[in-house]
């Protein structure tokens, strides 16, 4: 049964692209025998499927021969990471980070299948990625150069570079806090430390289980019989990925240092407080000490000067706190 391009709302997305390095690039409406017949060097089919239904997914594994296992992975629940390599196939699953604003990092599941000169793509949602991918090799039309691995490998460097893209709208959101942390009427920020944390949090939770699959992907027993770049590429995939952890782990860092330079700015208020409140004390205490000589029971002429007497010895206090304000002032001990 040949699989058509044709939507509709019951109906997912369908998208078929067949790269040739000598002919040229085309859409393809439909995958029938001849198309798949006429598949060899320097051709490679991509089929990228959103939300395939059970019954199209299943005639497209026998018209093409798929490995059953890839087909129950796609269906199933798990959502890990996992690759499993099926004689000439092999299938893979990850998690891209989708593009939304905020820190609550959501992603989409992404099944790959690969066979020889076919690769197929597998999600249940949209990915922006593969759309941003599609666009870039409608421009360059050389991709059917590759072998169905290195497609995979260039698929799978894209879908890391969904990571970083959240790396940086993390650090962004990092920055901008700290400028509020430094500001001259700094807020409470522990709330969105808190959000940022779990937002660190959530992303190596999701990135670190992909070891598995580009660790695998790098070794060399690992379909041996691939030629020497698409070793190079894959190799080059792992070490990409294990900088994609290396901006993770520093994402968790970033929080602990804004958090750090938020209990210090805290510090520093608590301090210029107690400052405050250290010369209000001395002040109120030296006009404590003349308020009680004031009031000592001697006859001295000074008490006999009845409301006079009691409007210069306030005048006195208020000079005396005002003098410390300005002394105070002028020296910044507050």
């Amino acid at each position: 049964m040949p699989l058509t391009g044709d939507a509709s709302v019951d109906r997912p997305a369908f998208h078929a692209v067949l790269f040739d390095a000598v002919s040229g690039d085309r859409q393809l409406g439909a995958i029938d025998a001849a198309v798949l017949a006429g598949l060899g060097d320097k051709k490679l089919l991509w089929i990228d499927l959103l939300n395939p239904a059970e019954e199209q997914l299943r005639a497209l594994a026998t018209q093409l021969s798929l490995p059953p296992a890839a087909i129950e992975g796609y269906l199933g629940s798990d959502t890990n990471p996992c690759l499993d390599p099926r004689g000439k196939c092999f299938w893979l699953r990850v998690v891209s980070i989708n593009d939304e604003p905020g820190l609550q990092f959501s992603g989409t599941v992404l099944s790959m299948i690969a066979g020889p000169n076919l690769v197929i793509t597998l999600h249940h949602h949209p990915v922006a990625f593969l759309d941003e991918f599609r666009a870039t090799q409608s421009d360059h039309g050389d991709a059917g150069e590759l072998g169905a691995a290195s497609f995979v490998s260039a698929l799978l460097d894209w879908q890391l570079g969904t990571y970083f893209e959240a790396v940086s709208r993390f650090e962004r959101e990092v920055e901008r806090l700290e400028v509020d942390i430094l500001s001259e009427n700094p807020r409470d920020c522990l709330a969105e430390l808190r959000t940022l944390r779990k937002g660190a949090s959530r992303l190596r939770r999701m990135l670190a289980p992909h070891r598995v699959v580009y660790t695998a992907l790098a070794r060399p027993d690992f379909r041996p019989g691939e030629d020497e770049r698409t070793e190079q590429h894959f190799s080059a995939l792992d070490i990409h990925y294990e900088r994609a952890m290396d901006m993770v782990e520093n994402a968790r860092d970033l929080v602990v240092g804004s958090f750090e330079l938020f209990s210090s700015q805290t510090a520093l208020t608590a301090n210029e407080t107690m400052k405050v409140l250290t010369f209000a004390t001395v002040v109120i205490g030296v006009l404590a000490v003349l308020g009680g000589v004031l009031g000592m029971n001697f006859e001295a002429p000074f008490f006999k000067t009845g409301a006079l007497g009691f409007y210069v010895a306030l005048g006195l206090m208020l000079a005396i706190a005002g003098v410390s304000i300005w002394i105070g002032k002028r020296k910044q001990w507050f």
